[in-house]
């Protein structure tokens, strides 16, 4: 069992890092949620997956309704739905617009992460 002081999973878990509370897709949609015009590499460094996961894992949002892809010249620009519901069914009810709203202004403490110009565009 893990140490309770151990801040690496908040006192909770083995404390060995081994596994997030966000999966692979929470990370990507909160990174979205952060900058809409982020590239499949920048996506990839922020969650720390492979670009190939990410590129994967942007098709699987976009297929579920969770966002929507537009092109503009050789650039991509994300919005994200905010009105989408959790797919696990014990969250099956919430949207996750103020998730990411939470998650998002999180993210406003770092200022390598934001600047003014950051607005999520939850759509």
């Amino acid at each position: 069992m893990g140490d309770p002081g151990d801040k690496s999973t908040g006192g909770l878990g083995d404390g060995d890092g081994s596994w997030t509370l966000l999966t692979g897709h929470g990370h990507v949609l909160v990174e979205i949620a952060r900058n809409p015009e982020a590239r499949i590499r920048d996506l990839s460094a922020a969650a720390g997956i492979t670009e190939r996961t990410v590129q994967a894992i942007v098709t699987d949002l976009e297929a579920a309704g969770y966002i929507t892809r537009t092109r503009t010249g050789r650039r991509t620009r994300y919005t994200v739905n905010p009105d989408s519901l959790f797919r696990h069914s014990a969250q099956g009810s919430h949207r996750v617009g103020p998730f990411l709203a939470l998650m998002t202004a999180a993210g406003d403490d770092d200022p390598a992460r934001s600047g003014p110009e950051d607005e999520p565009s939850l759509g």
